[in-house]
């Protein structure tokens, strides 16, 4: 069963085109990473998927209930507020099917005690998992993560990424998220989509077939520049 559907979808800004014909479907439970360089319309496609900029094309959502996770919270952490008042903020009132706060501390990994913290006391790698706990508040059946560890250190991400893993596995959500690590993309992806610098989808389709030198190649190195990013050297690096 599809949750998501995105059918040829475009965005241009200011005349430029943003994103160039993306497609592809997302099963219930499923995930999937999306890379590709900076500025080749990753963020933009999470936009379009929340409805926060226009598009042409189709994106269908079939019974999604989306919780998103940005790449910046623009929340002052010296901010006077405690993680239990940010919750009661965040929390979609109309749903009748919510988790307690208790639940969703547990679920990444905090005690009951964490609700009274205030936010200047938490960590950057505590704060984003309170962010995640505060999106799945609402029992979200797809989440966005843009970036979702780009502050945090590395054991800290670590966490991020089995939390995100544990809510595919034993609450059956869907996942997307725009990463820019290959070790978390063959861990943890089921399909992955790469978009490169002109703007168009280069491939869709399980990481091992996806992530090969030659596919890096396409997608980091456009017609009329040989620059290679960085990342192919990691990738190549790490799975032979």
């Amino acid at each position: 069963m599809s949750i998501l559907e995105v059918k040829n979808v475009s965005v241009s800004f200011g005349g430029q085109m943003i994103i160039d014909g993306v497609s592809f479907a997302l099963e219930e439970g499923e995930s999937l990473a999306i890379i590709g360089p900076n500025g080749s319309g990753k963020t933009m496609l999470l936009k379009a998927i929340l409805n926060s900029i226009k598009y042409s094309g189709e994106i269908i959502k079939t019974g999604a209930r989306i919780g998103y996770v940005p790449q910046k919270l623009d929340i002052e952490r010296n901010l006077p507020l405690t993680v239990k008042e940010f919750f009661s903020l965040t929390r979609t009132k109309k749903l009748n099917e919510n988790y307690t706060d208790n639940h969703v501390l547990e679920f990444v990994g905090f005690g009951q005690e964490y609700a009274n913290k205030k936010f200047s006391e938490l960590s950057a790698g505590e704060f984003q998992r309170i962010l995640i706990a505060a999106t799945i508040l609402s029992k979200p059946n797809l989440l966005l993560f843009d970036e979702p560890t780009a502050s945090v250190d590395v054991a800290g991400q670590e966490t991020v990424y089995e939390l995100l893993h544990r809510l595919q596995t034993k609450e059956n959500v869907a996942l997307i998220l725009v990463s820019h690590d290959p070790s978390v993309v063959y861990q943890y992806a089921n399909n992955v989509l790469c978009l490169n610098q002109s703007h168009k989808q280069v491939c869709y389709g399980a990481p091992r077939e996806i992530l090969t030198p030659e596919g890096f190649k396409n997608l980091y190195v456009s017609d009329h520049d040989n620059h290679h990013d960085l990342y192919v050297g990691d990738y190549n690096h790490h799975h032979h």
